[in-house]
């Protein structure tokens, strides 16, 4: 199976379970997010094996943010969160390697917080007690329509390289076409819906497309710092679950707080 064709399998697969998810809301996408943090770990832990990461450390995290997320909103996400550092410093006393404690350590914090903080966002997001649903929706759209178009727009006609050292096969003609595609859909979704103002759906756009782009070269810059091209094979075409969420991790957050500010 060539790899356009098994990443639009995945993607017919994928996409309805997880709008699915989303649309029942609640432990459903607990579960779903919580599957999902736990391969895109398990990727992150292999890529950056090199700096001894406390795995259990960072699960432990991890889980503490999306149930504190979950339960009680941003403010026990972030405390559930908290919890890695506490972990980190006891697995790294008891750990028998030699591995430097910053280095160990700081990639433990780098893995949960992504995972954790990405992950609880779209959970708040869901949770919002005005258009929750709509909203989420929206953004995971948005992502997926600005990733999608800025790849097949980058292959057809791609001529300038917008981060030639990070990721040389992202283009500015592909950024172009995500950021219009991004905008186009949220104005869709939201403006109509007596929640954001058109100027203020225009801005949930720009600012989706922007940091979801961000999110996919940040993954770029660390693959390149760890010496690999892919995080896994799980999804085909589409690499490891953590290349598949790493536009979402950024954009997620990005969204709620701009919500936030908007409403």
């Amino acid at each position: 199976m060539s790899n356009q064709i098994s990443r639009l399998v995945v993607a017919a697969i994928g996409a309805p379970l997880a709008l699915g998810l989303v649309w029942l809301g609640g432990w459903w996408l607990f579960a779903l997010v919580a599957v999902a943090g736990v391969f895109a770990l398990h990727e992150y832990w292999l890529m950056v094996k090199p700096l001894r990461p406390l795995s259990l450390a960072g699960y432990g995290g991890f889980f503490a943010a999306l149930v504190g997320a979950k339960l009680e909103g941003v403010v026990w996400m972030t405390g559930g969160l908290l919890l890695v550092f506490a972990l980190s410093f006891v697995f790294q006393g008891m750990s028998r390697t030699r591995a430097p404690a910053t280095v160990a350590v700081s990639s433990t914090v780098l893995g949960a917080a992504w995972l954790g903080f990405g992950l609880g966002s779209l959970l708040l997001l869901r949770d919002l007690p005005v258009h929750g649903r709509l909203v989420t929706f929206a953004v995971l759209l948005a992502v997926w329509a600005a990733d999608s178009l800025a790849y097949f727009v980058g292959r057809l006609i791609g001529r300038h390289r917008l981060a030639p050292v990070l990721s040389p096969g992202k283009t500015w003609e592909g950024f172009v076409a995500g950021v219009a595609a991004a905008v186009f859909v949220t104005f869709v979704a939201l403006y109509r819906q007596h929640f954001l103002s058109i100027g203020e759906s225009v801005v949930l756009g720009f600012v989706v497309a922007l940091v979801e782009a961000a999110g996919d070269l940040f993954e770029s810059m660390l693959k390149r710092d760890m010496q690999v091209k892919d995080t896994g094979r799980l999804l085909a075409g589409h690499g490891g679950m953590l290349d598949r969420l790493d536009a979402l991790l950024f954009a997620a957050p990005a969204a709620y707080w701009t919500i936030l500010a908007l409403t």
